[in-house]
Formats: C-alpha cells, structure tokens, sequence
C-alpha cells in the first residue's frame, strides 16, 4: 500500500482531496502544517506528497528542500491556488512530478496521483535494494574493498595483484570473499550493481 501525504493549510480542500482519494482506495493522511507532517513522515514505506506551496511558517518550497536534502525518494506533487509558470518551473528544477493549479479537475488530480504511487514505490524499491547492497559492502574488509573497487575499474586479477603487491592467486582468495560476504553471483554481478550507486 502506496500512502498519500496532504500537507495544505486549506483544512477543507485537503479533507475533499483525502475523500476522493480514499473513494477509489488510497489511503491519505492529512496535515495542515509542514512541520507537522515531517515529524509524522515514514520514510521506511512508500509514499507521495501532495503539497500546497503557500503556507504559514513553512512553505512547500521549504518542505521541498528538506526532503532533497535528505535525499528523500519520495514524488512530490505541488498545488497552488496562486501558481505561475515560475513557480511551476522552480518546482520542477527540484524534483516535482507535477504542479497543479487549484481548483483542479478531480479526475485528473487521481490519474496524476495514480501515476506518483507508481513512481514511489519503483523509487521505495530501488533504494531499498541499495540500502541492502550498502549493508553487505560494509561488511568487507579494507582490502576486500581495494580489490572490489580496482575490479570494478576493469582491472583484471593480474594487474590488480601488481598494483596492490600481492599474488595473483592472494587476489582470487579476496575475490572469493567479497562473493562470499556480498552474496554475489558473481564479482560481474556485483561490480554492475556497485556502477548504480551514487558512493558506496
């Protein structure tokens, strides 16, 4: 189950917007303050944000931000009563899937939700099975990460062996491990998998 966050100030329209979603099965929860909702949000489910831009204290943008800066996967959908196409853009610039001007047609706000659920939980998933390959690269040891790291370079065992001073059969012992430790098919398997990381 895909969540759907409503941080909008406007207590009526959030309350119609949880409705419509909830008619069709998707569950929402609403907030009228920003602060509010970062406490409460769960990072460890999938989730997207329906996010006014105006609001006290802590604006959309604001919110926005926060959560690029924790590197946050979650789709952000922006509603505005009061947008423009700079907003738009600046919205967009930052990650967006969408920004919609209120009043917004209902079914169309559905289908653009529909299409963020898709979107949270590819994103949920693919940082769930990073976390896991992260998880299983920090049980090698130091030179179990200089030889994975050279062979992810297309290094191969004998140049690898010269480069670090050790012999070529010491390099398929450290290669052996890090399948081991990794639970790798393959140093190929794991060297694709390491290449998708932003660092590791």
């Amino acid at each position: 189950m895909c969540l759907v966050y409503i941080v909008d100030d406007d207590e009526e329209l959030s309350e119609s917007l949880a409705w419509l979603l909830e008619s069709v099965g998707i569950r929402a929860e609403r907030f009228q303050d920003a602060r509010a909702f970062l406490r409460s949000y769960d990072r460890g489910r999938p989730a997207c944000l329906v996010l006014d831009v105006r609001m006290p204290e802590l604006s959309g943008f604001g919110v926005q931000e926060l959560l690029n800066r924790t590197g946050s996967p979650m789709p952000v959908v922006f509603v505005s009563a009061h947008g423009d196409i700079r907003m738009s853009v600046r919205a967009m610039q930052n990650g967006a899937v969408d920004f919609l001007e209120k009043p917004y047609d209902p079914q169309h706000m559905l289908d653009v939700v529909q299409a963020a659920q898709r979107t949270a939980r590819e994103r949920f998933s693919h940082e769930a099975a990073h976390s896991d390959l992260r998880a299983r690269l920090a049980g090698l040891t130091a030179r179990e990460r200089e030889v994975l790291t050279l062979s992810v370079e297309g290094m191969p065992n004998k140049q690898i062996a010269g480069r670090l001073g050790v012999s070529v059969k010491t390099v398929d012992v450290h290669r052996a491990r890090i399948r081991e430790k990794t639970g790798a098919e393959s140093i190929a398997a794991l060297t694709r998998d390491v290449l998708r990381l932003d660092e590791w």
